[in-house]
């Protein structure tokens, strides 16, 4: 049986490796890590007590092939402390949300992607999303 620690990291292709960094350290604010010297570009970032690990591959694609979210495809789940501050930042940022304040999961989650149309969800227990 394999005894689960939690996840370590998530790695995602990217084709722009700026346009990446932008998004993830500026526009969300990921703080980024020291990466070793691979023989190819890419970069890391803490993500509460996990990694995001970007890898540029120009022949890459996700699974979306048009930029409308859809939260049934594959993504990845980032728990925040406050759903409003989280859907305001995004918001004045310009970046494009699916909010479900009620998502029968249990989550209140807000979903986005980045420049290469990866799907990122943020999430709060509704719970927490009522008593904020």
């Amino acid at each position: 049986m394999i005894e689960v620690e939690s996840i370590h990291h998530v790695s995602l292709s990217v084709t722009n490796l700026e346009k990446a960094k932008h998004f993830y350290g500026s526009m969300l604010g990921f703080q980024e890590l020291e990466r070793p010297d691979f023989d190819f570009p890419g970069a890391w970032y803490q993500v509460g007590n996990q990694q995001l690990h970007l890898i540029v591959q120009q022949e890459s694609s996700t699974i979306r092939s048009h930029p409308e979210i859809n939260t049934k495809d594959g993504h990845f789940a980032i728990r925040v402390k406050n759903y409003e501050k989280t859907l305001e930042h995004l918001k004045s940022l310009g970046i494009k949300i699916v909010e479900k304040p009620n998502s029968i999961s249990g989550f209140a989650q807000i979903f986005c992607m980045d420049p290469d149309l990866n799907l990122i969800e943020f999430n709060v227990d509704q719970q927490d999303l009522r008593q904020d």
